[in-house]
């Protein structure tokens, strides 16, 4: 609330458009057209409007006493009803040595125009007046740029001290903008931090997303920002816990811990036989496609709940549920071919530190991985208006059975490129040895990927490739490891 030093200053202010002073306390359509007028802050100013009872039009002080009663009448303005919508506003008794001020404290609203009895009142310097059809439309526009996401909402009980601003500074901008650009910008970091949406001015204070994704300590802010893991006996909730766990933190430090635990802790691999002297190994899950699922939870969930990202395991199956439905375009009936973004910062965020792509192919992406990898096919769960669901199975032995006799790993035609000199027992070889087969000749990711006839390579690069680097396969261009013209050998074939 202002000061009563600042009240003094403004009964002889020239901002006009803020300010109404009166001396009248019976007229109420008066005080509910300037508080109406103030919330709709016609000259954008977004500055507090004051509605100042007891003040003569020179701006001096009236003498007036101030009684609760009149005090609870233009508190009770707020709340009936008759201002749409509802204004944010605070009611305060000030006494002067000349006599009371009743000063009613109103915000410019984010969701103009503001409506009293059905007509949008505006200010335009010292006059109040109805809004015109082309004001309006102004207001209405206005309307729309303030209806930020959730992520996009100032967070008004932290302050620039509950973000960790030395990992943002050295780490995460210079992700986003070139060294000379960071190196000319001389603005306060509440500046810099404005400009990525990541802070608020108006409110001095940081963003949803930045307390989301650089907070010290996100859960003080949001009591449900966490994941929760839990492993099951059994194949339900009522088998005894095995295992818990608790993640929690800031996104850049949590999503890489998260990561690192689907890699040791969820994902097993056995070997299984194929012949009478050969096996091969196969694994519960495919790692990337729980990666991609875990994150796309994280982007996703509703981060105003107090419900935790779920990330149950059972002996056969993983449930994954956060809190939030779909959103926006996206519904039942074109998912998951339309998509839409509940926290656009964050989502943009994780694209910068590459753990989501945003092409709209996770669930695809998904069950690909999980097809070459044996597994049945993700279960989502889209009906639920309040939260999001999926399971994904572990493979069985009759998955494994059935895939490979359908070849579901196995090349069921020899691509174009495929050598001349095939061997006659290729259908009985390895991923791994048809891979080093292929490779006597230097040959793409995408050649190798499409050979073994798998569609995902970043999956294929991280299950099949990489664990051979450097002991039967090599780079090309070992310098430069994410070039596009790199290519693979065989180590023999030097």
């Amino acid at each position: 609330m202002i000061s009563p030093e600042e009240i003094l200053d403004l009964l002889k202010s020239t901002e006009s458009y803020r300010v109404e002073r009166t001396t009248s306390t019976g007229n109420m359509d008066k005080f509910c057209e300037a508080i109406c007028a103030f919330a709709n802050d016609m000259p954008g100013a977004r500055k507090n409007g004051y509605l100042i009872i007891g003040a003569n039009d020179d701006g001096g002080i009236a003498g007036m006493k101030v009684d609760d009663a009149l005090l609870k009448k233009i508190a009770g303005i707020r709340s009936d009803g008759n201002i749409l919508p509802l204004p944010t506003m605070s009611v305060e008794r000030f006494v002067f040595p000349d006599g009371d001020l009743l000063v009613a404290e109103v915000r410019p609203s984010d969701l103009p125009p503001v409506r009293y009895r059905g007509r949008a009142f505006i200010r335009i310097g010292p006059r109040r007046d109805i809004a015109t059809e082309a004001e309006e439309r102004i207001l209405t526009e206005r309307r729309c740029s303030f209806m930020a996401t959730f992520d996009g909402t100032p967070c008004l009980n932290a302050r620039i001290e509950d973000l960790d601003v030395d990992y943002i500074k050295s780490s995460y901008l210079p992700k986003i903008f070139d060294a000379e650009t960071i190196a000319e910008d001389t603005r306060d970091i509440k500046e810099q931090l404005a400009s990525i949406h990541l802070f608020d001015r108006d409110n001095d204070c940081p963003t949803y997303a930045g307390i989301i994704l650089f907070g010290r300590n996100p859960k003080y802010f949001l009591m449900g920002d966490y994941v929760q893991f839990v492993r099951f006996a059994g194949k339900d909730k009522g088998g005894e816990i095995l295992n818990e766990r608790q993640f929690e933190g800031p996104l850049y430090r949590m999503l890489p811990t998260l990561e690192s635990f689907v890699k040791d802790a969820i994902i097993t691999q056995r070997p299984v036989p194929e012949s009478l002297f050969r096996e091969r190994t196969v694994w519960n899950y495919p790692e990337g496609a729980i990666r991609e699922l875990v994150m796309n939870a994280c982007m996703h969930r509703d981060y105003q709940s107090n419900m935790p990202i779920r990330l149950y395991q059972f002996d056969d199956y993983i449930e994954i549920m956060n809190a939030g439905g779909l959103y926006g375009e996206a519904r039942p009936e074109n998912f998951p071919s339309v998509n839409d973004y509940r926290n656009p910062l964050v989502a943009e965020a994780m694209k910068v530190g590459k753990y989501v792509n945003k092409f709209n192919r996770g669930v695809t992406r998904v069950q690909e991985m999980l097809k070459d990898n044996g597994n049945p096919p993700a279960d989502f769960d889209v009906n639920t208006i309040t939260a999001f669901r999926v399971k994904v199975y572990a493979t069985t032995e009759a998955d494994l059975s059935a895939g490979h006799k359908s070849g579901t790993s196995q090349p069921t035609s020899q691509p174009t490129s495929q050598p001349t000199s095939q061997p006659t027992s290729q259908v009985d070889m390895t991923i791994e040895e048809k891979i080093v087969e292929f490779c006597k000749e230097p040959r793409s990711l995408a050649e190798i990927t499409s050979y073994c006839n798998f569609k995902d390579q970043r999956y294929f690069r991280e299950r099949y490739l990489s664990p051979l680097l450097g002991t039967r396969i090599q780079m090309t261009i070992p310098d430069k490891p994410t070039s596009r013209f790199q290519k693979y050998k065989n180590i023999c074939s030097n």
